[in-house]
């Protein structure tokens, strides 16, 4: 059951497709408190209590014990202390003596002070006093997930080849670079699907433009990386240079499709090009326009594209650049002490993203101004949807790769998202692990981080391990910043360990969509935290760095520097296996409870479930050249287990349940049954 309680004026995000009428009734469970316009919502927490949810974020799968604050923000060097990261997803579930669900839909800054302050109390704090509150009540908290998930809409479909592995650099200067990465890639028999063109594929750092000099023939070498079964992903930036004679730009200012000061004149902000203007994509003429732009990269053969620095991230604004100039000069010749040092110093380093230049420009909504920080939370999502909507109208019958690096709910609907700038530390690793099933949650389905780190220096174990668990990421993407070590796999000493782990990715492309696809179909969630789906083991609830992946597999990562095992906690019997690679591999049936297991650093940790089976298929160079009419099925001997297999042409919409998917069956005596859509050959493989 799902209730509705306004508050105030909210502004209309559209996170919502299915609309509720507001109840009249006081908000249950909390207790709120009015002064001065600041309006305060106090749940007591039992000491039993969990807290899941709000997506993106740091610290663990239970929420519990920290300050999170709803600020899109681009922050690269984000520790366990930070309060806020890239995304704002308002919504979590409170599970224990009472369960229920909270979804906040507010276009500012809130936060949720989940026993921080009070270490019993639940506090929510949004920057003013109108907003929509979400009720969910529910059998269980999956159940109270669905209901949200069906309240926002259906998540975002990627293309097939879009589960491939993925490699990106801050930057591949040149078609030569990146011919040299494929042919590395074919050469050393390691998978790849696609290859990320960072900002230096466009001339001067423009949106929408191409550098002739370092690709003179762009569409015919996207053909020819096609013809290689590899797709190119460029980046698309939030800011448009300012420019005389580039297209975008003129258009933009003669139609007013631009985030404006208060005097009406275009707001001006640095980024990338240096001097740029933000696109009003709260405005829906600017929203259709800016989103229509992609048409000039589609028109040139590409398939895929990833949003960045849409928080909006500033270097800074004009106006306080050009303050920090005029007071600069007072420094000179002076002696710098201690505190006349910081001031210096702290005039610099609150140039960027700071807050009050949030507060400089306006979108103009319908006809009224309305402040970026009243909505801050709502860009990066709509920058998104702009081109979402743009790719129903332009490609309706084929799915375009997307996904962004700020988003609010809703905009799962359009994209994906890649979890940020983070680091090559193992911290990282795993923050990205406990950040799914949160992300999951709120419908965002197509994620991952950048895999090995994107700042700093990874190292051979990090990128090793980081793989290991990324194979089950359906965004599977390396990505390195610039000034880092060159981090392609086939780099490393042990390029034979990294090829096999790759490979496993692809033998398990066809389990890995099928649980996509149902999970986006059925409003449900592709990683979960093993208390979800073991709500009656009370340790199950304790275990944060081991996922259930779909419906048969669990992963238990490993995330530590030099680590050759770990413990593992299994709620049931379970089959384990250490896997080197799709043909290398060994099985264990394992009983339930704590166990230590032996990992070589080439080795990776796969458990299945009883009365469920694996799906592998023979590897390939690429998604597009896996042969998934031959599968083999892991199993335990002895058991009854079956699986529906969900597969279709991997480009168009047609998202069909009925249609497309293919159940097998094994018996207990071993003999097989295929039932539906697909003409499958079967090789099964089962465990004393």
């Amino acid at each position: 059951m799902i209730r509705k309680y306004t508050y105030g004026s909210p502004f209309q995000t559209d996170a919502v497709v299915q609309q509720k009428k507001t109840e009249h009734d006081t908000l249950p469970y909390f207790e709120e408190i009015k002064e001065d316009g600041q309006l305060t919502l106090k749940y007591q927490l039992d000491q039993e209590d969990a807290v899941y949810g709000l997506g993106e974020n740091v610290r663990g799968i239970n929420k519990r014990g920290w300050i999170y604050e709803s600020r899109c923000m681009d922050d690269p060097v984000h520790v366990e202390t930070s309060h806020s990261l890239y995304a704002s997803h308002n919504f979590f579930v409170v599970s224990g003596r009472q369960s229920f669900g909270v979804f906040v839909d507010y276009a500012g800054i809130i936060s949720f002070d989940m026993g921080y302050t009070h270490l019993d109390e639940l506090v929510m704090k949004p920057q003013e006093a109108d907003l929509d509150i979400y009720i969910i009540e529910g059998d269980s908290i999956l159940d109270i997930v669905r209901q949200f998930r069906q309240l926002v809409g259906q998540s975002y479909i990627p293309p097939k080849w879009a589960f491939g592995y993925q490699q990106c650099r801050w930057s591949y200067m040149d078609e030569d670079e990146i011919r040299a990465v494929v042919k590395n890639h074919r050469e050393n028999q390691i998978p790849l699907d696609s290859v990320y063109l960072d900002i230096d594929y466009m001339e001067r750092y423009k949106d929408f433009s191409i550098n002739e000099e370092t690709f003179p023939d762009f569409e015919g070498f996207v053909q020819e990386m096609k013809e290689q079964h590899v797709r190119l992903v460029p980046i698309i930036d939030a800011g448009v240079k300012i420019e005389e004679g580039y297209e975008t730009y003129e258009e933009g200012v003669k139609n007013h499709y631009f985030c404006k000061n208060a005097d009406g004149t275009d707001f001006v902000a640095g980024v990338w090009p240096g001097r740029v203007h933000f696109p009003d994509v709260l405005n829906p003429k600017a929203r259709d326009w800016f989103g229509k732009s992609y048409k000039f990269l589609l028109d040139k053969g590409i398939e895929g594209f990833w949003n960045d620095m849409n928080e909006p991230a500033l270097f800074y604004s004009e106006e306080h650049l050009q303050q920090v100039f005029e007071k600069l000069g007072e420094f000179q010749g002076r002696n710098l002490d201690l505190d006349t040092y910081n001031q210096f110093l702290g005039m610099i380093h609150g140039l960027p993203n700071n807050r009050e230049d949030y507060k400089l420009f306006f979108h103009n909504i319908n006809g009224k101004m309305v402040r970026h920080d009243k909505v801050h939370n709502l860009f990066g999502y709509n920058m998104t949807r702009a081109a979402g909507e743009a790719f129903e109208e332009l490609e309706p019958d084929k799915r375009i790769l997307m996904f962004s690096r700020s988003s609010y709910v809703g905009m799962h609907r359009y994209g994906g998202i890649w979890m940020g700038d983070n680091k090559a530390w193992w911290g990282h690793l795993l923050m990205s692990i406990k950040m799914q099933p949160s992300l999951n949650m709120m419908g965002i389905l197509y994620t991952g981080a950048d895999i090995g780190g994107f700042g700093d220096d990874t190292t051979e174990d990090l990128m090793m391990r980081w793989l290991q668990f990324a194979v089950f990421n359906p965004l599977m993407r390396n990505h390195a910043a610039m000034g880092t070590r060159d981090q392609e796999v086939y780099r490393f000493d042990h390029t034979e360990d990294f090829r096999k782990i790759i490979q496993m990715r692809y033998a398990l492309v066809p389990y890995i969509y099928s649980e996509y696809m149902k999970a986006v179909l059925k409003s449900d969630m592709y990683f979960k935290p093993l208390s979800f789906v073991y709500p009656e083991d009370s340790h199950a609830s304790q275990v944060e760095d081991q996922l259930m992946v779909g419906e048969s597999l669990m992963c238990a990562p490993i995330y530590t520097q030099n680590a050759t095992g770990r413990y593992v906690y299994l709620p049931e019997e379970m089959l384990m296996l250490r896997v080197r690679g799709p043909e290398d591999y060994t099985c264990e049936r394992m009983c339930s409870g704590h166990h230590y297991v032996d990992a070589k650093l080439s080795e990776m940790l796969l458990f299945l479930r009883p009365g469920h089976l694996l799906v592998l298929v023979q590897p390939a160079d690429s998604v597009e050249q896996l042969d998934t009419t031959k599968v083999k099925v892991i199993g335990f001997k002895g058991q009854r287990a079956s699986y529906e297999l969900y597969d279709d042409d991997g480009f168009s919409r047609n998202y069909d349940l009925d249609q497309n998917v293919t159940k097998i069956t094994v018996e207990e005596d071993g003999s097989v049954t295929v039932a539906g859509a697909a003409k499958l050959c079967v090789e099964t493989e089962l465990a004393e």
